[in-house]
């Protein structure tokens, strides 16, 4: 058996065993949510390098992060096998988990070249998530381009998702695609790419968009892709908006979804690691009220 069939055997083996390990335990336990709360290097961890992204995490009870690219952590494909090795060491000698890497690929260009430079991209970074033990890499949709055909474009991103779907899970990696961009973050617009996706180790990120609650409203544009969650969902600092996240717990926790919850606020305050503790006691707060 070659690594390509090992990754995807044993990938698929946890991912199993996990799915029924939860499953049990929230039936013994009367609660079938376990939502787990970490950070995305957006901008409150962006200029942190990585021992010190996981010493803050550990400080502030962060259990896992989202890597963003080209943040102070360094952690990016032109690592060599040795640092590699070293990243993943830190996350394995630390309680913080390396969720995965938030990359900025995308795939609705109408220009081959730029296409094809993404989606070899994206293979690169799966790569590199696998070395450093991640469990997965974010891409995105960002629009859909003017003069070009709607229905193409998302031909095409469907296309190009499915193939980077089966490469991820080659190598134990899942796609998450996140609800992004000015028109492809509209959930309906999200249900027309995932109707045409045919990997199923391709999933949606919940992005906590205002464009979540355009009618038909949050409970119909939640359930019209509920199918396609992934296991994990970005939200904003929780009392620096007024989006209705005790509504979207409730309806997680109604699908079942057993994932990470990631910070990846928007502002940036003077005192970070007392903001994330804020946040922390804040989420706390909403799981306390499912």
């Amino acid at each position: 058996m070659n690594n390509k069939q090992t990754y995807r055997r044993d990938f698929l083996k946890k991912t199993l065993v996990s799915g029924l390990a939860l499953s049990t335990l929230g039936a013994w336990s009367g609660n079938a949510s376990s939502m787990k709360f970490g950070l995305v290097t957006y901008l409150w961890g962006k200029d942190w390098s990585l021992p010190e992204l996981i010493a803050n995490c550990e400080k502030t009870g962060y259990q896992g992060v989202e890597l963003r690219t080209e943040h102070a952590h360094g952690v990016e494909a032109h690592l060599n096998k040795n640092e590699r090795r070293e990243a993943r060491k830190r996350f394995a000698d630390s309680p913080v988990t390396c969720i995965g890497y938030g990359s900025n690929f995308e795939y609705h260009s109408p220009e081959p070249a730029v296409l094809i430079e993404n989606i070899q991209q994206t293979k690169a970074y799966i790569q590199l998530c696998r070395d450093i033990g991640a469990t997965g890499i974010k891409v995105k949709p960002n629009t859909l381009p003017e003069g070009i055909s709607r229905e193409k474009t998302i031909a095409q991103i469907a296309k190009s998702l499915s193939e980077v779907g089966e490469y991820g899970a080659d190598h134990g990696q899942l796609i998450r695609v996140e609800v992004h961009g000015r028109t492809t973050q509209q959930l309906p617009v999200m249900k027309e790419i995932f109707d045409q996706v045919t990997s199923s180790n391709v999933k949606i990120c919940w992005n906590s968009n205002d464009t979540d609650l355009m009618d038909p409203g949050l409970e119909a544009n939640f359930a019209m892709v509920k199918k396609w969650l992934g296991d994990t969902t970005h939200v904003r600092a929780f009392n620096e908006n007024s989006y209705p996240y005790q509504k979207l717990f409730r309806l997680l926790d109604g699908a079942a979804y057993q994932g990470w919850v990631l910070l990846e606020a928007h502002s940036n305050p003077a005192d970070k690691i007392a903001s994330m503790q804020e946040q922390k006691v804040l989420f706390e707060g909403f799981m306390e009220n499912m």
